[in-house]
């Protein structure tokens, strides 16, 4: 790491865990966190008005999830240096978060080490996931498991998460800033790539796959 100051946002909507970023962070030598945020509406201006040298955001934040606050960021920065530091070990959602734009993948259940070496690798511009997140693509892709959910796009997962967890398609075009249309174009899409012909039956598969459970804000 060169001797310039590594500038990090932190979006989590737990104080107790961003204190504890902060703990860690502040040790290393030349790195700063520069601003902090609770949810990803917060983190996409604290990302405009700090424009920090990397994002490390959770995926489960209140309203939009983390997979939103995402996309969002690369829309204005392609050049963003994003790592996701999150509980939920699930494969597709690591997948989601990489599509979405994220170089790095770390579960909360890693050794504080590993997230250091994770922030040095993404602000280096390399992929970095932690070892219980490699080993659980590996064993779905050796199981030859369906990964239903990886056909979805970051934006239409997002939709599928909040039509599950009972917003109607006003309510989603408005938290996501996109017109009902789309909405409703991609809850067709959805349920035409996951293989459903009904709402219910797009809840069940959703509610199997542990859509909700994954990614709601009480479990961050």
């Amino acid at each position: 790491m060169s001797a310039a100051t590594l500038r990090i946002l932190l979006v989590d909507d737990h104080a107790i865990v961003r204190e504890g970023y902060r703990s860690l962070l502040s040790k290393q030598a030349g790195w700063q966190v520069v601003a902090e945020a609770a949810n990803g509406r917060e983190g996409y201006q604290a990302y405009q008005q700090y424009q920090p040298d990397l994002l490390i955001t959770d995926l489960s934040l209140p309203g939009a999830s983390g997979l939103e606050l995402i996309n969002k960021v690369k829309q204005r920065d392609s050049n963003a240096k994003i790592l996701v530091f999150s509980m939920h070990q699930h494969p597709d959602f690591a997948l989601q978060a990489c599509r979405a734009g994220a170089l790095g993948y770390v579960s909360k259940s890693s050794p504080p080490e590993v997230l250091l070496q994770a922030i040095a690798a993404v602000y280096a511009g390399q992929h970095f996931l932690s070892a219980d997140i490699a080993q659980a693509l590996a064993l779905e892709k050796l199981s030859g498991a369906e990964m239903a959910l990886a056909s979805l796009t970051s934006r239409e997962f997002e939709i599928l998460r909040l039509l599950v967890d009972g917003q109607s398609a006003e309510q989603i075009a408005q938290l996501l800033n996109i017109s009902s249309k789309t909405v409703g174009n991609c809850h067709y899409l959805i349920k035409k790539k996951l293989g459903v012909n009904s709402d219910i039956a797009l809840t069940r598969l959703a509610l199997k796959l542990n859509v909700i459970s994954l990614l709601g804000p009480e479990r961050g």
